[in-house]
């Protein structure tokens, strides 16, 4: 009889198998479909001896003090700061655009003031901002938009900035200082040794069990637990009731070149040129010092894995009827980005997952047995033997 079983060995899964293992002692099978932990932060050496991201990269940012304390538990950290080039008109240039960005764009040497007077002047007046177009162009005007957005944005979700929520390219700053960082966060750095590294001790308590190549499917009527925590796609679970809510994969092709370095930064943006929208050097972000480089490119594409939740309005109107299905879901507590349907960092996770164990510490009881058995997803009933059933205040389609 395991306390829970968590479906999704991320971020959120892992951090909320570590807390309920290690503070409440409890009894946790956590699985994954993958052959691997660590989810879409999984890292390993390739057969050159380089450390790569599978599913591209991960760089961590935070500026949340708890979340970056309670990880440095499970790893020591690389100080990194994050930086990109464009590739735009036959130039790369410093993304988000700053200063530098525009200087070297318009062969021009304005000051801080000078370019926030210039973003003023082609800035276009949005009355409403609904859309990703509209953030950009009220910043920074139509030949911006056009140079680094607009394709960019067709490429990465298969269609146009003027059909996405407004959440899309808010996320990208717009600088009238030298500033060239990706992020501004208070704690930035890459775990030392890795992220699997890190995911290995987060799932080192002798409480916690792991089952890989494994779908809950499988075995949710024939291993019997208490309660379910699922990362996984919500709409899955409860077996696309309302349709398919849409997302958009990548696909990534990994190579390995026989030199020191290749890219002048550890990722290059595309938006106007190939079918990829960036490559990446993992050696800037591992700080590996090899004699060969590995890089990956990122095809965006319709199939495949779900990475991206498409940010539209009737997108949301389907999550908010599998929303309020979990939430009337008894002994299963529905959390991270799949299960939530938001496009989340990896600190938000940790956040979320946090957050979710507090509740569960303040809100979990033992209820006197009402029956002997759990009414399985499948009909099936599992036996108790006898024993307490604790229960959350939101959770499964399997009934106490």
């Amino acid at each position: 009889m395991f306390d829970y079983l968590i479906v999704g060995a991320g971020f959120a899964g892992s951090v909320l198998a570590e807390r309920l293992a290690s503070q409440l002692d409890k009894r946790v099978l956590i699985i994954d479909k993958r052959p691997h932990i660590a989810g879409n932060a999984f890292d390993h050496y390739n057969e050159d001896g380089i450390l790569v991201h599978k599913y591209g990269p991960h760089i961590f940012h935070t500026n949340s003090k708890e979340v970056f304390d309670y990880l440095s538990q499970f790893t020591a950290w690389r100080p990194y700061e994050h930086r990109v080039l464009a590739s735009v008109d036959g130039q790369l240039v410093p993304m988000p655009i700053n200063l530098d960005t525009i200087n070297k764009l318009y062969g021009l040497s304005l000051t801080s003031f000078e370019v926030d007077d210039f973003f003023k002047s082609v800035a276009e007046e949005v009355s409403t901002v609904r859309t990703s177009e509209d953030v950009v162009v009220s910043k920074v005007g139509r030949e911006l938009y056009e140079k680094f957005f607009r394709n960019y944005t067709r490429k990465q979700w298969g269609m146009d900035p003027s059909e996405l929520d407004k959440s899309v390219t808010s996320r990208v700053p717009v600088r009238i200082n030298r500033d060239d960082r990706y992020f501004t966060d208070t704690f930035q750095a890459m775990p030392l040794h890795g992220y699997t590294s890190m995911f290995e001790k987060l799932l080192a308590h002798p409480n916690i069990k792991i089952m890989l190549n494994t779908d809950y499917h499988e075995i949710i009527d024939v291993i019997p637990f208490r309660e379910m925590i699922y990362t996984g796609p919500v709409d899955e679970y409860f077996d696309f009731r309302f349709g398919k809510l849409p997302y958009r994969s990548l696909e990534f092709k990994h190579e390995t070149l026989d030199a020191p370095v290749y890219l002048p930064a550890a990722v290059v943006n595309y938006p106007n040129e190939h079918a990829y929208t960036r490559i990446t050097e993992f050696k800037y972000l591992t700080g590996q010092q090899h004699s060969k480089t590995s890089v990956v490119y990122e095809y965006p594409q319709a199939a495949g894995d779900p990475y991206y939740p498409v940010p539209r309005p009737e997108n949301a109107a389907i999550y908010n009827q599998y929303k309020k299905l979990a939430e009337a879901t008894l002994g299963v507590h529905f959390v991270g980005r799949l299960a939530t349907y938001k496009y989340y960092n990896m600190d938000q996770v940790v956040a979320q997952a946090l957050t979710l164990f507090k509740k569960l510490t303040g809100q979990e009881e033992v209820l006197p047995v009402l029956e002997d058995v759990l009414v399985g997803q499948n009909g099936h009933r599992l036996k108790l033997n006898g024993m307490g059933l604790h229960t959350g205040t939101k959770g499964s389609s399997r009934t106490a």
